[in-house]
């Protein structure tokens, strides 16, 4: 069956912060930019994102980006590249200043410049106190980001596809990436993007757990194209647990509450972060703080009739701070936890929030792969941005606010190598005769398939077993014995069928897809997490309870075919100053 065809100069899967701000740069410079989206570009999960974009702007007192640069060091357990990490925090405050002169409405200081608050993990002068860092639009500042970037965008004429889900990469004979395939969600439609560069956007694959901050939508699509293309993923074992979800619900509370001011408590009505971090007591790096939650828990100082969540205390702000600075946390306690934080406090516990893996990227957002001997060969016209992608600035926990910083400076970094590419590289490349028939495939044994299983039983056995066996704590026997049962799950997706043969309605050829996605992340992030005999920043083992660098400090590189794991070396050496030096690492 020939496949519709439709060439652009790049197509950019995911209309999120990264891939819009990507988007911008191609669209700007007069090529033919396409978007593909699953949802309305301002509906992507940068939507959800409350706290703020860090940068050393210095408003609200000295701050040195070196100083932010030791700081999400520090934060990746000396697993981040460093290299990566000093672009990142160097280009962190032009690309605030940017998004301001685009138009985004961040609060402001009484003298008009850039209000930032304090956010867990940032200090001053290494470590010595904390720092006002976070550039905050009140608690909606991913929100703000993606409608001043996507208005931005229709301003450059990006084309956008809304409601198209990418299903295969196209590769030729010789490794370069031509484009995708791609689903229209409403007619069913299979159509073939035809690019000279194609860049992921796609976001996180939080969805892997059951108890996920994510959206429905976060079903990491970039990783299970990579994936089935061939690519390795890399470090997956290592997934950031949000200390505050909201208990039953896995809504987000943003580290901004505690930034605010805000502070945790047991039981018993005692803040317990003094005990687990003296200095930076309830501002401490992500990790820190969800494993003290899960050990007040685990020891019986749990809040509530089961003794099964912490409570997050903000009463003392006051309602006009409240009301100022964090209104719409006001309406998600109210909506997701029915309490009022002005006179309560919100119920919340550990949930999966971010990936810290991905797609294997240099800084410059091209996507390596090891071939012939060299570890870092840069795969012709395949750029990845965003949470999708792994530069690695987060090593084995992001420091937080690092998220939007990344969308901001790498999405922009992927579309300026993209755009540099694109003129070394005029014209279109042959496809090759097959492109589109794996996908055709997959979706020919979705709708054929007879006395297959259920989608939707065995994703949710998928996120049970995810969510037992690969969670805050790692256990030795739970990870060896979540190994075997998720390639048992794996098994079964490959014969799952869409039960209703009357009418397959799309929604239902989806979530399908999706789910061939999804475990292709878990999968991933098993057999890594088995792998890495030691405990790193979010990925905490008790038979391997101490850091290894002697032996682990290195990158994980999963591989789809056999699941086969190889590794790579962090980048110690940053681009211009002295590399930070292996430590303890204490807050």
């Amino acid at each position: 069956m020939a496949l519709a065809r439709r060439q652009f100069d790049a197509v950019i899967v995911g209309a999120g912060g990264a891939g819009l701000r990507a988007a911008l740069q191609l669209s700007e410079a007069g090529l033919r930019t396409a978007v593909l989206s699953k949802v309305f570009p301002t509906r992507s999960h940068t939507v959800a994102a409350q706290g703020g974009i860090g940068a050393s702007l210095g408003n609200m007192g000295e701050d040195n980006w070196l100083w932010h640069m030791y700081d999400t060091v520090k934060g990746s357990d000396y697993l981040g590249d460093q290299d990566a990490i000093e672009f990142l925090c160097r280009e962190a405050p032009k690309a605030v200043y940017e998004l301001e002169h685009f138009g985004m409405p961040f609060d402001r200081n009484d003298d008009g410049t850039i209000y930032q608050r304090p956010f867990g993990g940032h200090s001053q002068n290494f470590g010595e106190k904390q720092v006002q860092r976070s550039c905050a639009t009140a608690d909606r500042t991913g929100h703000a980001m993606l409608h001043t970037l996507y208005q931005r965008n229709v301003r450059a004429n990006t084309q956008f596809f809304v409601e198209w889900m990418a299903l295969d990469l196209i590769r030729d004979s010789e490794g370069q990436v031509l484009g995708v395939t791609a689903l229209e969600m409403e007619t069913g439609e299979v159509m073939i993007f035809h690019a000279r560069a194609t860049l992921f956007a796609t976001g996180g694959a939080g969805r892997i757990f059951s108890a996920s901050t994510n959206a429905f939508i976060n079903t990491g699509d970039g990783l299970g194209m990579t994936a089935r293309a061939g690519i390795p993923l890399e470090d997956m074992e290592f997934w950031q647990f949000h200390p505050t979800g909201v208990a039953g619900a896995g809504v987000l509370i943003t580290e901004g509450v505690r930034g605010e001011g805000g502070y945790l408590l047991n039981k018993n009505g005692e803040r317990f972060m003094e005990r687990y971090a003296p200095n930076m007591k309830d501002l401490a790096s992500r990790d820190v703080v969800s494993r003290a939650m899960a050990t007040e828990i685990k020891e019986g100082r749990g809040a509530g009739k089961e003794g099964d969540y912490i409570l997050l205390k903000l009463d003392h702000l006051g309602p006009e701070i409240i009301e100022k600075r964090l209104p719409g946390i006001r309406e998600i306690a109210k909506k997701f936890a029915n309490v009022d934080p002005v006179t309560d406090p919100i119920p919340v516990v550990p949930t999966c929030h971010y990936q810290m893996g991905g797609i294997p990227t240099n800084y410059r957002g091209e996507v390596i792969a090891p071939l012939d001997g060299d570890p870092e060969t840069v795969i012709r016209g395949f750029y990845a941005a965003g949470e999708c992608a792994c530069a690695s600035v987060h090593g084995a926990n992001r420091l937080g606010t690092n998220s939007l910083t990344d969308l901001l400076v790498f999405g922009k970094a992927a579309g300026n190598s993209t755009l540099e590419f694109l003129m070394k590289n005029p014209g279109h490349k042959d496809l090759p005769r097959d492109a589109g028939e794996p996908s055709l495939a997959r979706l020919d044994r979705l709708e054929n398939q007879k006395s297959g299983e259920s989608v939707h039983e065995t994703g949710a056995d998928m996120r049970r077993v995810m969510q037992a066996h690969c969670g805050v704590f790692r256990f030795p026997e739970l990870l060896t014995e979540g190994v075997a049962r998720i390639k048992d799950v794996a098994q079964r997706i490959a014969r799952t069928e869409i039960k209703d043969k009357s009418k397959i309605f799309n929604t239902a050829r989806v979530e399908a897809l999706e789910l061939e996605n999804l475990i292709e992340v878990a999968v991933a992030a098993l057999i890594s997490a088995e792998a890495r005999q030691e405990s790193r920043g979010a990925h905490d083992r008790a038979d391997f309870s101490k850091r290894d660098d002697a032996n682990w400090l290195k990158h994980t590189l999963y591989y789809r075919d056999g699941h086969r794991l190889d590794y790579k070396p962090v980048h110690l050496k940053p681009l211009t100053v002295e590399q930070f030096p292996l430590k303890a690492r204490t807050y």
